[in-house]
């Protein structure tokens, strides 16, 4: 199934927004944010998150249908600036098991040697393709944090990952 990778722009918005809260649904310990909390957003909220981010989409059928997330944000702090966050990474079922996953995050991965020395990410302890397909382009576990999340009154764990550029030194 042939797909195209793209950065998305503000007109995306509303394709992002709806596999967003798809994601954030189908799998609320996969990401720090919470459905609730984006599904009653503007859509011009949405807009701002492309914006202010580099996010890029997996498109299925010559650029139809948006079925791929995955993005860079980069803190604004002088001190925090060399290290990007890998964040909102998600495919949705149509597009699993094509390549679109590993191609956004290396499309994500290029961008970031431009603007980081190092990328960062949180996954959920049990999503092991998640953890394999980090682990094949480099990431490393540096941690893991215990109740990183609450959802419905239950904690649940985060794995930290990073990947560094440039050797430590």
């Amino acid at each position: 199934m042939p797909f195209t990778i793209r950065g998305l722009t503000a007109a995306d918005a509303s394709a992002y927004r709806d596999v967003r809260l798809e994601g954030l649904a189908r799998h609320p310990d996969g990401f720090g944010s919470a459905w609730e909390d984006e599904a009653e957003q503007p859509l011009a909220w949405f807009e701002q998150r492309i914006v202010n981010a580099a996010v890029f989409g997996g498109f299925l059928n010559n650029e139809s249908d948006l079925a791929g997330l995955a993005g860079l944000m980069v803190p604004q702090g002088a001190k925090q600036r060399h290290k990007g966050v890998l964040m909102g990474m998600y495919v949705c079922p149509a597009a699993r098991g094509t390549g679109m996953a590993l191609a956004l995050v290396q499309t994500v991965l290029s961008h970031a040697r431009t603007v980081v020395e190092e990328v960062q990410l949180t996954v959920a302890p049990h999503n092991e393709a998640a953890q394999r397909l980090y682990r094949s382009v480099g990431f490393v576990e540096y941690a893991r944090e215990p109740r990183s999340l609450k959802i419905d009154g239950k904690y649940h764990e985060s794995v930290l990952m990073t990947l560094p550029f440039d050797p430590v030194g």
